[in-house]
């Protein structure tokens, strides 16, 4: 009991880096408590301790861990506005201390192999993914996984590099990108350019329902997706979302 006492109450930690991983998105790199557990998929609330700026949106946000269990660091990843919490966590210097939460959250891969997994992320959606597919990766998960992964262009999507080497070294994954904004862009790109749609799902999956389907991004893209499953046939019991609003 003493243990799990300890685990339910904020624990102390330490920015160690943090690093730029798509254009105006950082990833921020922290020491891992000792004896914080988590699922690949869950979340935790980060608190600034006396920070230097201030504002009504308070000092805590909750961020999802887009680094998998099996890492020795916490990292949270987020798109930059302009508040006064992204600002005093941009600036303030390596090491400086900080307040995480125990881990919360279910929306965590499911445990029959037998049933496929099929993701779709939005911009920043993509750091529950990340832990999760990283996770499944290392501990060789029979599930089928596929990832559509959808940004307005190369710029903007976080963690692509890491991802498309995933594909490669994991024979049950597959990722499938959508850029839909090229016109905006200042690279190449060869991948699909249309918003994920039931055409595009349905190229990739032999059969829309089966798999269990997990859905991360803003507000309206979650809502979309969620319609376009349902009107495909896709039980709602077999469908999982998780907003990302604000970022």
């Amino acid at each position: 009991m003493a243990a799990e006492a300890v685990q339910m109450a904020d624990q102390k930690s330490k920015l160690i880096s943090r690093e730029e991983v798509a254009e105006g998105t950082i990833a921020f790199h922290f020491e891992r408590p000792s004896g914080f557990a988590f699922k690949a998929g869950q979340s935790a609330d980060v608190t600034l301790i006396d920070p230097p700026d201030t504002d009504a949106e308070g000092n805590t946000r909750t961020f999802s861990i887009a680094n998998p269990p099996f890492e020795n660091e916490l990292v949270f990843t987020t798109r930059m506005r302009d508040t006064a919490f992204k600002r005093s966590l941009k600036k303030v210097p390596l090491a400086t201390g900080v307040k995480i939460s125990s881990a919360a959250g279910s929306f965590t891969l499911h445990e029959n192999p037998a049933t496929s997994a099929v993701f779709l992320a939005g911009g920043i959606g993509i750091t529950l993914f990340l832990s999760i597919v990283q996770q499944a990766n290392h501990d060789r998960l029979p599930h089928k996984l596929y990832l559509f992964y959808s940004n307005r262009r190369p710029e903007d999507a976080a963690f692509l590099d890491i991802l498309q080497t995933l594909e490669t070294t994991n024979p049950n994954f597959r990722l499938i990108c959508t850029m839909t904004e090229m016109s905006k862009s200042n690279k190449d790109w060869k991948g699909d350019t249309v918003l994920i749609d039931k055409e595009m799902l349905s190229r990739h999956l032999d059969d829309l329902q089966g798999p269990i389907y997990y859905i991360a991004g803003p507000p309206n893209m979650v809502a979309a997706m969620r319609q376009t499953l349902v009107g495909a046939g896709v039980e709602e019991d077999d469908i999982r979302s998780e907003e990302f609003a604000g970022y």
